[in-house]
């Protein structure tokens, strides 16, 4: 697995390094692996300090919550290993106040073990020490013998104990105010794949292309079961239904949830999640008063997320909403609003889709054509898009399959539209409107500029008014987009297509079209050969010499796709068109 590192056995130091070294509010300790608030922001004596730690490649916990509101410390051990007993205890006399210290620690035997003995050693050295014990794993409930293990809860437990001893509560209160929230909480995870420790050649398990783990730890191990991948808003049920059941929650109790990024989540893949989330907790009455999405408390680069659902009281969203100024947590975090999402209304930009009237039979046939294209596009969208991958950002086949879609959709508008010209607009529309990137200005313009070329036919056009209209829109994209033939994009198909259609003569429509399908083929292969210098190719020069160009295959996949419907057609009602 490839990570941006200078060597196995230094990533700890080197975050240490680049993290205090990006943040003033943050210091180390000297020679030990220790984060600690910089002496201007230290806790004065009437306030507790809040330790916490564990093994790293959680990141950003839990040296990111070290700062105002949440962490006077954070002890890092090696990765995924809990921190020794000694790095513990320095800690706790690194940062003590006269009030003491509260360690928060993870329900692991390692932690609890070094964590436990570090406190022992203060006490003996006369600190007040007080330890909380964070165990919100409802995935093995209770079944474990070693007990729930500490998941994400402890995110919260920070911002809670974080907020309190800001305020100046004594430990006591502290502890029974963090008691209370983790009492009504609980996290359930699920995982689209491993993660691998630095220096490792393999993970600790392997998925098959459509395989999940739901129910899993945060130190890289497999779940509690195997399932098969799943909608969003199924993940989201099946993750609160775990939750509501383990902690018996019922109608009208008020909560909070933590969307949290095991690693390798993406935000947009995240807050999908978070949304499904909101909306099935809402659908079992349950109050969401605040929500987060974002890594907190991560396995390395894992794909996959938890959720963390706890029931809160009015003290507790106090608590919640007080100040924190950190690496990883929110400053402030708003109450949601009981209506839920709040929209506006969209701009009247363009008129309103309207149909035409009766469809005339020219009409009928263009869409058939269309349809035909469509249906082409829709079919290559696996091809076009292993093309993209190679010299591009991978989404063409998408983009033009998910226009093509919506082309379809619009049959019943598309059909009743007067004539070609207003045919061709109405397509364009559409195509601006749902396909994304450069491709859809691009054939949007060239659909615009033919449909000016046909406007003011009377009757259908003629095989060589559609020559001229293509013409006409190969042209206008080349001056829009700026591209010419030989430069590797579309143009490389699109031009040579209308230029055979040009010097077709008096040959029929269709093998004016079977020669236009050839040239525009020929065109496509010939992008190969060359050192792409405009377009989604020329981004990777040299290493696109070789593969085709995505868009002028595109363009030569639906020729090829008029020329076989109009193979396919009899004698059009005007005689000609076909």
């Amino acid at each position: 697995m490839k990570k941006i590192i200078n060597a196995p056995e230094a990533v700890i130091e080197d975050y240490i390094t680049g993290l205090v070294a990006a943040n003033p509010h943050l210091a180390r300790v000297a020679g030990l692996p220790i984060i600690v608030r910089s002496p201007e922001s230290k806790k004065q004596d009437d306030r507790v300090a809040l330790i916490s730690g564990g093994g790293s490649g959680h990141e950003p916990a839990h040296a990111g919550y070290v700062g105002t509101g949440m962490l006077d410390a954070a002890v890092l051990g090696p990765v995924f290993t809990s921190p020794s007993v000694d790095n513990v205890y320095a800690a706790i006399v690194a940062t003590a106040t006269k009030t003491g210290a509260l360690l928060i620690v993870k329900n692991y035997t390692g932690d609890r073990l070094n964590f436990g003995l570090a406190a022992e050693m203060a006490r003996v050295e006369g600190i007040p020490v007080e330890m909380i014990i964070v165990a919100d794993d409802a995935a093995l409930g209770d079944s474990s013998g070693a007990g729930r293990r500490g998941l994400t809860a402890t995110v919260l437990v920070h911002k809670i104990a974080g907020a309190a001893a800001e305020r100046g509560w004594p430990p006591a209160q502290i502890v029974a105010a963090v008691e209370r929230l983790l009492a009504g909480t609980a996290t359930m995870g699920v995982a689209l794949g491993p993660c691998y420790l630095p220096g490792a050649t393999a993970p600790n398990f392997a998925l098959g292309d459509t395989e999940i783990e739901w129910g899993l730890g945060i130190h890289g191990e497999a779940g509690s079961e195997l399932g098969e991948i799943a909608r969003s808003a199924d993940i989201a049920e099946r993750l609160v239904d775990t939750i509501v059941a383990d902690r018996g929650l019922s109608a009208g109790t008020d909560v909070v949830a933590l969307i949290n990024s095991l690693g390798g989540t993406p935000d947009l893949d995240l807050r999908i999640l978070q949304g499904d989330v909101l909306a099935a907790l809402a659908a079992r009455d349950l109050r969401v008063h605040m929500t987060w999405a974002g890594p907190f408390l991560t396995s390395l680069e894992m794909p996959g997320a938890s959720l963390t659902v706890a029931t809160v009281d009015a003290e507790l969203l106090e608590l919640l909403a007080d100040d924190a100024r950190v690496v990883a947590f929110p400053q402030t975090t708003p109450l949601l609003g009981p209506s839920g999402a709040v929209t506006v209304a969209a701009p009247e930009l363009f008129e309103a889709d309207t149909d035409g009237g009766a469809s005339s039979p020219d009409v009928a046939e263009i869409h058939e054509f269309t349809e035909a294209i469509a249906d082409a596009l829709i079919n290559a969208e696996s091809e076009l898009t292993d093309l993209d991958r190679q010299v591009g950002d991978g989404d063409l086949g998408t983009n033009l399959a998910r226009g093509a879609k919506a082309v379809c959709a619009a049959s019943a508008r598309l059909y009743t539209q007067p004539d070609a010209a207003r045919y061709l607009t109405a397509v364009s529309d559409i195509v601006r409107r749902e396909v994304g990137g450069t491709s859809g200005p691009l054939y949007s313009l060239l659909l615009l500029a033919m449909a000016e070329r046909l406007a003011g036919i009377d009757g259908a056009p003629s095989p060589a008014d559609w020559s001229a209209a293509l013409g006409d829109g190969s042209a206008r994209v080349q001056v829009v987009g700026g591209a010419a033939p030989g430069d590797s994009t579309m143009i490389d198909a699109l031009h040579p297509a209308a230029q055979s259609l040009a010097a077709a003569g008096g040959a029929s429509a269709k093998q004016r079209t079977v020669d236009a399908a050839d040239a525009a083929r020929s065109g496509a292969t010939s992008t190969a050969t060359l050192k792409p210098s405009l377009g989604r190719s020329s981004y990777v020069g040299d290493r696109a010499i070789g593969i085709p160009d995505p868009g002028a295959v595109a363009v030569a996949l639906q020729f090829e796709a008029l020329a076989r419907a109009l193979a396919l057609s009899g004698t059009s009602t005007n005689g000609t068109a076909r």
